[in-house]
């Protein structure tokens, strides 16, 4: 099979992007060659591209339709209503379409019309759709979410066994891909579908925007406080950008969690498999336009979902695999900012996360206690968090550390919450007390003795006599209470600091990086050389560039970052084209988007000309 469009000019002109990602272009020319590939990249990493690109090339080339078998109807949506919106024919088979729209789907597959069809696993191996798949012209067989092959992957799905009844009516290149496989899986993978000699792309597993946490609580009242205090950190209390998702094991606990955070002034709303479908969608849409920017859910929410903003994800109880924590945990900060992982680890967790897999009945006994182990020994390790996730997928060990992740940034913290839970664990309790009159007047003092505020936790570490490097970094290891309390745990002092606060003896000052100081009207700051970037200005074409954008989006009822992401925005202004063949060097807008949206994108430009 000879395809003559070349992969980069088909993913730059239709999907606006100016390269090739990790893995995807051994993939796509694996599958073009007429090969089967098995594809493993980390969430977020660009799966769909690897047959997307291919199915355009293959549709432009008169070879037929690509077949994406795909277990959500509200991924199969998303995905079609993107590609359409960059012109390429797609459509999907699904329960909630009415008997007509399905048979113009049928009709325009057998007439060849369509680039792309998306199928439920569930359907794919019906009698019926055999053999209407039989007459229509195939030119690859994709297969999403393949780890549900897998008895040993952690969303084991029985329909996906009978794929390879698929496979034998359909006899063109496969492409299985998978955000969370082990080798144990991905061998699995090839045999269960039967794939011949494929290809085996491996991404890279690093994500270096995000830095991943583990902290130890055994009750829910630490875990509510450091659920709160990472949404604070990341300035979800102000009306700026970013969001977060919290996501629990159980529904009560979601809905428990939502309530404390809005009770706590968080605007927040909770999803799970339980509500009805207009109170999930109502959610969901919320969460979309950032109206709500905190989503309380469990696992039934987030696959197929890509917001590029999500700046924190908390697991405010434990998931029941490495796997499911890293899928869930890769949802961060998609546009490559900075983003926060933190992992809330109980032993508890693991016995409801038992109790939850005995009720499903879903796998083997050996497979959940393995999958559970696994997630324990991560929370307990004292290595660095990304490099254990990432040898986990590849099965390949790595010197290379992250240099973000609390291990990575203070491992003698670490190593000591390990000593802790290890007391906790056998019955000896760490308690936390209130601190003394002398105790409170030393917190006072330090914090007078400050050239700047400071984080009430490395204000704890200071007075513990903390060497790492946050210490260096904020001046604080020549301070005369350094070290001044050393018996008393960080928990007791950041417990005295908050009642200081209570009683307005220290004030919290700052949203997105709350500090502690002294009452009273702030200093002003002299000799600090940064420039302050709380207030960048917006410009006012980039405001109009977004109006457009949201009003453009509810017009065609798509997703906002379906008509053309934030990054388009920036360049337009700052390359400020005048022509559409300036537009289309302007990454992430091919020539359907031109097309539709470029006479109005260049009016604006020459209103603020």
């Amino acid at each position: 099979m000879e395809v003559a469009t070349d992969p980069l000019a088909v993913l730059s002109g239709v999907f606006g992007h100016t390269g090739f990602r990790g893995g995807q272009r051994e993939a796509v020319e694996a599958v073009v060659a007429g090969g089967d590939a098995v594809v493993l990249l980390p969430t977020g990493a660009g799966k769909s591209s690897c047959y997307q690109v291919p199915a355009v090339m293959f549709a432009r080339a008169g070879l037929g339709t690509t077949l994406v078998v795909s277990p959500l109807i509200a991924l199969m949506i998303d995905q079609v209503a993107g590609l359409t919106a960059r012109g390429i024919p797609a459509a999907a088979l699904h329960s909630h379409q009415e008997d007509d729209e399905r048979r113009d789907v049928i009709d325009r597959l057998l007439r060849g019309e369509l680039a792309v069809l998306y199928i439920s696993p569930e359907r794919a191996v019906q009698d019926g759709f055999l053999r209407l798949i039989a007459r229509a012209r195939i030119a690859l067989l994709a297969i999403d979410e393949a780890h549900c092959v897998s008895e040993w992957g952690h969303d084991f799905r029985p329909e996906y066994m009978r794929l390879r009844e698929l496979r034998d009516v359909v006899r063109v290149p496969t492409i299985a891909l998978t955000a969370t496989a082990t080798p144990r899986v991905m061998a699995e993978i090839v045999s269960s579908l039967a794939l011949r000699q494929p290809a085996i792309v491996r991404g890279d597993f690093r994500r270096p925007n995000l830095a991943f946490e583990v902290q130890h609580h055994r009750g829910d009242e630490g875990r509510f406080v450091a659920t709160i205090a990472a949404l604070e950190a990341a300035g979800l209390r102000d009306r700026g950008g970013g969001r977060a998702i919290v996501y629990c094991a159980t529904r009560k606990k979601t809905e428990a969690v939502a309530a404390r955070l809005k009770s706590a002034g968080f605007g927040a709303a909770h999803y799970h498999a339980g509500r009805t479908a207009l109170a999930r969608d109502r959610a969901q849409r919320g969460f979309s336009s950032s109206k709500t920017r905190v989503l309380v859910a469990t696992s039934a929410f987030g696959m197929g979902v890509d917001y590029p903003d999500v700046r924190v994800i908390v697991h405010f109880q434990a998931p029941g695999s490495i796997e499911a924590y890293y899928q869930e945990a890769g949802r961060a900060s998609r546009d490559g900012e900075p983003g926060r992982c933190v992992l809330l680890f109980g032993q508890a967790d693991l016995m409801t996360q038992r109790r939850l897999a005995e009720l499903g009945g879903a796998g083997s006994a050996q497979r959940r206690d393995e999958a559970l182990a696994s997630i324990e020994r991560y929370a307990h390790a004292s290595a660095c968090r990304q490099e254990l996730l990432c040898a986990h997928f590849t099965g390949a060990q790595s010197s290379v550390t992250c240099g973000s992740c609390d291990v990575c940034v203070d491992p003698g913290a670490v190593r000591e919450r390990t000593i802790q839970v290890r007391e906790v664990r056998e019955d000896r309790p760490v308690a936390v007390t209130a601190l003394g009159a002398e105790a409170r007047q030393l917190i006072l003092d330090a914090v007078g003795s400050l050239r700047r505020p400071i984080g009430k936790l490395n204000l704890a570490k200071m007075l513990r006599g903390s060497k790492c490097k946050a210490m260096t970094a904020h001046g604080l290891l020549h301070l005369p209470q350094h070290g001044a309390l050393p018996d008393a745990s960080e928990e007791e002092l950041v417990a005295g600091i908050e009642q200081l606060i209570t009683e307005r003896k220290l004030a919290r000052r700052g949203r997105k990086y709350p500090t502690v100081a002294l009452p009273g009207p702030r200093a002003p700051r002299t000799g600090d050389p940064r420039p302050s970037r709380r207030f960048v200005k917006t410009s006012s074409m980039t405001i109009e560039l977004e109006s457009y954008r949201k009003r453009m989006a509810r017009q065609l009822k798509w997703k906002t970052y379906m008509v053309f992401q934030r990054g388009v925005i920036a360049a337009i202004d700052r390359q400020r084209p005048t022509t559409k063949e300036g537009l289309a060097r302007i990454p992430g807008l091919g020539p359907a988007k031109i097309a539709r949206f470029g006479d109005d994108l260049l009016a604006v430009i020459r209103r603020h000309a």
